[in-house]
This record gives structure tokens, sequence and C-alpha cells, in this order.
């Protein structure tokens, strides 16, 4: 396999590196190794790889930010991709048919949310304040249809380009994304995103940048940004809230090795003492348990699993 990895990566001027620790390039600083990274510069180039693995039944996984990942602990037996330069560019277009007309930004799927948010605010477009402080990339967003504080991607997305495993380029428009509460279609049809498109409104600059820093200033004081970990650790059942069913059950501070249910928001599970992934997922089965239990409440996982942690087979 490294061979014709080599050969692919040689073709289309792309790094190929081995033995890669995930713990690394992930937020939750957690996971052991991958066998290959390959850092993606070229769209032939990921075409071509993208033939291999199906031809080969490689397996790979597309990482962004890796904010939303939680690695196993024996890593990754296959290939990491990562979105390069090629990917983190963005274009605006003004549209001028008719006044008012709403302002269209093309991101590169790797350009990071909170730049993104930065670009709308420099051109006075408003519908990313509260996304700003999300620690992802834009197409990793998309994925997972990300939001806070009311704002949420299918609110804003207007189409994506993407490259499907036989190597072929896509584009879709929003709604055949199938975009709903932290989840797209690619989840079910996994796809390499390649841009993002969104629509803002046009606002006043001053009032956008308020409540970009207002949205900040939430987050660091409410959030365990101090710690490493993976966001919101569990997805909102519907008719309450994965935080507040955790607090009522008293599991604030609930620690298995280094992993803690965070003592700020019950919400956030970790990583205190050089967790493991398996640290992790042993605290979020008790915690739930226990809220099953004593609610009724089924708590379902929000971060994406990332090689062999055993969560799948429960």
């Amino acid at each position: 396999m490294k061979e014709k990895l080599l050969e692919i990566c040689e073709r289309y001027e792309m790094e190929l590196l081995e033995r890669v620790p995930l713990c690394e390039h992930t937020s939750f600083r957690i996971g052991g190794t991958a066998d290959y990274w390959i850092e993606v510069g070229s769209k032939w180039g990921l075409s071509q790889l993208l033939r291999l693995f199906a031809s080969e039944h490689i397996p790979f996984f597309v990482i962004g930010k890796g904010s939303n990942v939680l690695a196993a602990d024996d890593g990754f037996r296959g290939v990491i991709l990562h979105l390069g330069p090629l990917y983190q560019n963005s274009t605006l277009e003004e549209r001028e048919a008719a006044e008012n007309d709403p302002h269209t930004i093309c991101f590169g799927a790797a350009v990071p949310l909170s730049r993104a948010a930065r670009t709308a605010e420099e051109f006075s477009l408003t519908g990313m304040e509260g996304l700003s402080g999300i620690p992802g990339s834009i197409g990793g967003a998309l994925y997972m249809n990300a939001g806070a504080y009311g704002y949420e991607m299918r609110d804003i997305v207007t189409a994506c380009e993407y490259m499907t495993y036989d190597g072929q380029v896509h584009t879709a428009d929003a709604d055949a994304l199938g975009l709903s509460y932290r989840h797209s279609r690619f989840m079910e049809e996994p796809s390499v995103i390649l841009s993002v498109t969104v629509r803002l409104e046009g606002g006043d600059k001053a009032e956008i940048t308020a409540k970009m820093q207002d949205f900040l200033r939430r987050r660091s004081e409410k959030q365990p940004l101090n710690y490493p970990s993976a966001g919101s650790t569990f997805k909102r059942p519907e008719g309450s809230f994965a935080s507040k069913l955790i607090d009522e059950c008293g599991l604030k501070g609930l620690t298995v090795g280094g992993a803690q249910v965070s003592e700020k928001h019950a919400g956030f599970v970790v990583n205190r003492f050089d967790a493991t992934c398996e640290d992790v997922l042993m605290l979020c089965r008790r915690v739930r348990e226990k809220v099953r239990q004593d609610t009724g409440y089924v708590l379902e996982l929000e971060p994406v699993l990332l090689g062999n942690t055993g969560w799948e087979r429960e």
C-alpha cells in the first residue's frame, strides 16, 4: 500500500507521513498513531487516492481541525486525509441584481469556522456571529450541522461541493444536504466536502463585532476552555438538554482515570490528567446509564469516533 500511496503523492506533490500521533491533531489531545497521514493539496490527487482506497479497501478518514473527534488509544490502521492550503481559501461575490440582495461567500472546506466568521464581519455581513467560537473547520461544521446560540449552518448554507468515494466531484444545494440537528446527508453517504457556500445578510459592522465578542465572552465564562475536550459530549435529547440532565443527576466532577465531567459545564467531558480514549468512554457509559436510570433519557455521543474504540458494538 505504501508504494501506491507514495506514487500518487509524489505525482501530485502531496506530503505523505507515517505513524502520526492523533493526540497532536485532535482538540481532546487523545489517540494513538495513524499508519499514514496525507496533506491533500490537489483535487486530482484526492480523486486518485479515493479511487485507490475504494479498489483496495483501504480504511481512511478525513480530518479537519479535529475538534469533534475522539480517537482510539491504539490509533487508526489506515490513512488520514487532511485538506491543505488549497482548501483554506474563500471568495466573496457581491450579488447586485437587486438592492439589499444578500452576499455570498464560498469557503474552502478547511477554512476555520472562526476565520470564516471574521471574513463575514470584515464585509459587514451578519449570520455567522454565533458560530465564531466553534473550534472547527467550516467543512466539519457542515458535516454535523454545527450550531450555537441559536445559529446553525443550515440557516446560511446555500450549496456545497463534494467528492464521492469514486473520485467524482458534485455540487448540491442546501435542500439536498439533509441538514437537521447535528446531522447532514454526509453521515449516511460518506464524501469529502471540498467547499461550502453561504449566503448572509448585510449588517452594521459594529453590531456584528459586538455580537461576536459577546458570544465569545459567554463561551469563556460558561465552558471549560482551559481543558482539552471535543466540545459538547452528548447530543441534545428531544425535550431536554444533556447538560441539564447530567447536572440534575449529580454527575458534575465524576471522574474516570484522567477524564472528568466538567465541574464548570456538565455537558463537557474534559481531559484533566492525560486521559485515554477508554477513560472517556467508560465515563460516558456511566453518565449515560445514570441519566437513563434516573430520567429515562438515553444520551447519544456527539463526537465522531475514530478507530477501534469498541463503542460501536454496544
